[in-house]
């Protein structure tokens, strides 16, 4: 995730990074230009339309459907970023519900099983990154055994919480502590669910597609519209229509998914760092 302070406008708008789409669609942009050029040559100096051509009154269908296309957009990229704000308040819940449940743990436990709770606790969250991540990072230890070609995330909350059970049983933590304790146990496979959900699901494919037809069918019509108006001005003007269109798509596209590398994703290794961090302090209290 890329932070940046908001308030430096300046800066923000003549830095080009990583995330920038102006790089991606650059090859794409000159394409467009060219033929928007090429129809306009055709169009002035070959056919040499005149003004009362039916053609010069194509315009109006843009103009209608105009703010449908912008409508749409805007909802494309809203429900993108309500992926990406769900994503984070997910993550937000698991740095929460692990400090909570190190408290009650930290009063609850004899410190011999300090060790194991401040490494299992934030091992859940590493490991539920790397599970989103279609990746898997193995680490030497002696507190869980698992096994990579299954569901990671459930083996290590199947752990943890079979350790609670057992001091449980040992009258370490009474019914009324295991209670107490059950809303942090079970909202790790809630978060790890409510992740899941996010990234298996992506939008309606039709959806998608019909956005990708729309704006390419918008931008490859325009210059038979604005020739007559704009001339060879037309050419860095539809780029410069184009960038925005497929910029807001691109963006869209890839805070859909908010847990993986990209630069506007979710900066899930420092939430993982602190989750480690945190915990860590409270059981060596």
């Amino acid at each position: 995730m890329i932070y940046y302070n908001p308030r430096q406008w300046f800066s923000l708008i003549f830095r080009f990074s990583r995330a920038d789409t102006l790089r991606e669609l650059l090859p794409l942009m000159t394409c467009v230009a060219l033929y928007a050029g090429a129809v306009t040559f055709f169009l002035i100096d070959v056919l040499k339309v005149p003004d009362t051509s039916l053609l010069r009154k194509v315009s109006y269908i843009h103009q209608t459907i105009g703010f449908v296309f912008s409508l749409l957009l805007a909802f494309r990229i809203n429900s993108a970023y309500d992926r990406w704000w769900e994503g984070r308040k997910i993550w937000g819940n698991m740095v929460n519900n692990s400090r909570n449940l190190a408290i009650k743990l930290r009063h609850l436990v004899n410190e011999k099983d300090f060790a194991f709770f401040s490494y299992v606790i934030p091992l859940y969250s590493r490991c539920l990154r790397d599970h989103l991540r279609d990746t898997y990072r193995s680490e030497e230890q002696s507190f869980v055994a698992i096994d990579p070609l299954k569901h990671v995330p459930n083996q290590i909350a199947s752990d943890m919480i079979k350790r609670i059970y057992e001091l449980n049983r040992e009258g370490q933590i009474n019914p009324e502590q295991l209670i107490s304790i059950t809303t942090e146990i079970t909202s790790f496979t809630d978060n790890c669910g409510a992740c899941e959900r996010i990234r298996k699901t992506p939008i309606p494919f039709s959806y998608s597609v019909f956005i990708k037809k729309f704006i390419f069918t918008y931008i490859m019509t325009l210059p038979f519209t604005w020739a007559f108006d704009l001339k060879y001005f037309i050419i860095p003007i539809i780029a410069f229509v184009l960038f925005v269109f497929v910029s807001i798509e691109l963006i869209a596209e890839e805070i859909e998914d908010p847990f993986g590398y990209d630069p506007n994703d979710l900066p899930l290794d420092n939430i993982c760092e602190n989750i480690q961090k945190h915990v860590g302090e409270i059981f060596a209290r």
